[in-house]
Formats: structure tokens, sequence, C-alpha cells
């Protein structure tokens, strides 16, 4: 009876590897319905400030649906703002001076300067006189050394006198330099550039969502000091929604960029849902151990990236699901990759 039983066994294990080598032959290959399996890949954005501060409020908890632009949480931005006022009134003074140095000076300061030169060309012209005449004294032996020397010395520097204030007065009529206003220009924008940079700051308290998702965890609470990059929310994506799945070497040429497919879960096998291939890798790789495929796990596969058209809460993350491409074959009313003789956990 043993005997029997051994021998059974080992003939229905022949007939299951003869079915599966027939099975798999190439000639059969073809000609049978191409199942991919793969898992939803949905994107997640970590969203956190660009600046630093202290949280002031978040205002969406783990599993509120969002909108692209509605605001998640602040930042108490009051020295922010501070910084701005800061940065306005240093360039309120830089414009004033740029209007200063682009004016030139006030007429009354040249006025100033052309009577400051009348009265040392008074002076001079009088250091002048009483310097000849000392002179001229001296050289008949009626004054002393000394007398002529000090009406010299009062002649040299009234001439001094007389020639800084005529520099003055040139340089108040020529104004100022081209580098001078250059300068001031260039401090104006400096400024310009840095209240813009203050306000940006102030913007950046107000933390945004990038696209439609749903609030996947929250992070942080109200209170706490934040560093520039913290994440405070994790959004996942409504749009897109993909499927990474595995198509082996064989299969490789019945697939292609754009062809239409059907996707099929667990949950809703009788109602699939659509999509589109739009990128299969150039290069080969092991197929990943959390893929399920009736294949061997040592196979060689290339990796491709399936656009769902009518995602909806039903894709989750990492959820399993089958690929098939539309007019590869009747499926009736069976659940993916099940066959005669086939669990509908085959593969798994």
């Amino acid at each position: 009876m043993k005997k029997k039983i051994l021998v059974f066994t080992i003939l229905l294990l022949m007939a299951g590897v003869g079915f599966w080598l027939w099975r798999n032959r190439p000639g059969n290959r073809t000609n049978r319905p191409l199942e991919l399996r793969g898992n939803v890949d949905i994107r997640e954005v970590n969203l956190g400030f660009r600046v630093s501060g202290r949280l002031a409020e978040v205002l969406r908890d783990e599993g509120d649906p969002v909108k692209a632009g509605e605001v998640l949480a602040r930042l108490d931005d009051e020295p922010l703002r501070r910084e701005v006022e800061q940065a306005r009134g240093q360039l309120e003074a830089l414009r004033a001076r740029l209007q200063l140095v682009e004016a030139g000076n006030r007429p009354q300061e040249i006025a100033q300067a052309r009577a400051v030169m009348r009265e040392r060309e008074v002076a001079f012209e009088n250091a002048e006189r009483l310097y000849k005449r000392q002179q001229e004294l001296y050289s008949r032996r009626v004054v002393a050394v000394q007398e002529r020397d000090d009406a010299e010395a009062n002649y040299h520097e009234a001439e001094a006198r007389r020639k800084s204030a005529a520099e003055t007065l040139n340089l108040l009529e020529a104004g100022f330099r081209a580098e001078d206003i250059a300068q001031a220009r260039a401090d104006v924008s400096r400024a310009e550039a840095a209240l813009a940079g203050a306000k940006l700051r102030v913007e950046d308290t107000v933390l945004k969502s990038p696209s439609d998702g749903v609030v996947f965890t929250r992070a942080q609470e109200a209170g706490a000091i934040l560093q520039t990059g913290a994440t405070v929310l994790t959004v996942s994506l409504e749009k897109p929604v993909w499927v990474r799945a595995f198509v082996s070497e064989p299969d490789l040429g019945r697939i292609h960029p754009g062809m239409k497919v059907e996707i099929f879960t667990d949950s809703r096998p009788e109602k699939p849902y659509h999509g589109q291939v739009g990128y299969i890798s150039p290069r080969a790789e092991f197929t990943p151990r959390n893929v399920e495929t009736p294949e061997l796990r040592t196979s060689l596969v290339y990796r491709l990236r399936v656009v769902v058209e009518d995602a909806d809460s039903g894709l989750r993350q990492g959820m399993p699901v089958t690929v098939v491409p539309t007019g590869e074959g009747s499926r009736g009313a069976e659940r993916p990759g099940s066959t005669a003789g086939e669990s509908p956990a085959a593969g798994k």
C-alpha cells in the first residue's frame, strides 16, 4: 500500500512538472494572457519650513484631506517681521543717500564756498602787500629780519588758505564722482535685495500643501522650536498614482510605453482600474523580494511604471496588484492569476 502511494505521488509530481514545462514553453508563452505583478506606488512629500522658528499652529491632522495651496501650519513670524522693518529702514536711508549724490551739492553750500574763497583772496592780497613792503624796508635796513620773516610766513599761509578754498569750491561745483554715484546705487540694490529676502522669509513661515492629498503623519506640535527643513507633516499625494511592476525578459516584447492596461486588486477583482505603461527600465535587475510573481525569485526582470488614470482611495501605498495589458486574452470573471488547477493565491 505504501509503495502504491509513493508511486502515485511520484507520477503526480512528474505530471505537474510536465504541465509547467508545457505551459511555459516558448510556443505557449505568447498565447497565454500576460500578467504582471507589482505594487502601488503613491508619492509622499515631507513638508517643512525653509526658515527656523517657533511653531505657532498646525492646522491639519493625520488622515485629513488637503488641497493644493491650502495652509497647513504657521510659524511665529514676529521676529522676521521686525527684520523686514529694519531692512525697509535701511533701504530708505540708502535711497536718500543716492538722491543726494545724484542731485549734487546744494546751491547754498556752493555760495558759501564762494564767499570763503573771496575772503581768502582778500586776506592773501593783503598779506602779499605787507610782505612786499616789509621786504623793501628790510632791503633798506629799516626793519628787523624777524619782522620781514613774519610777513613772509603770513603771506605763504594766506596763499595756502586761498588755494584750499579754491579746491573746496571746485569740488562743490563739480558734485560727486561717478564712482560715488555707482556705489550709492549698488548700496540701494543690495538693500532692496535684503528687503525682498526678509519678506520671503516671512512668507516662508506659512506652510502650504504642494498638491491635493491626505495627511499621512503629523510630526510636530505647536510650540516646538524647529530648525530649517524639519518635517512637520507628511502628505500622501493624490496624483500621480503609479504601479511599480516587473516584466520578465521573454515577455518584454509584448509590452511597450503607452500600452493600455487594467489593474486588478484583491479587494475588488471584478472592477479593475485603468492606466497605461509610462516607462520601462532599460536595465535588467533581479526580482525584488516583495514582488508577488510566479517566476523564480532569481530571474532577471525589467522594472516598469504604470500610470493609473482612475485612481481613488481604494489604492493604498504598497498594495499588491496584477497588471494585465488590454487585449492580452480573455479573463472572464476569474481573478487575475487564477487558472484551472491554480489557486487564487498562486505566486504569493
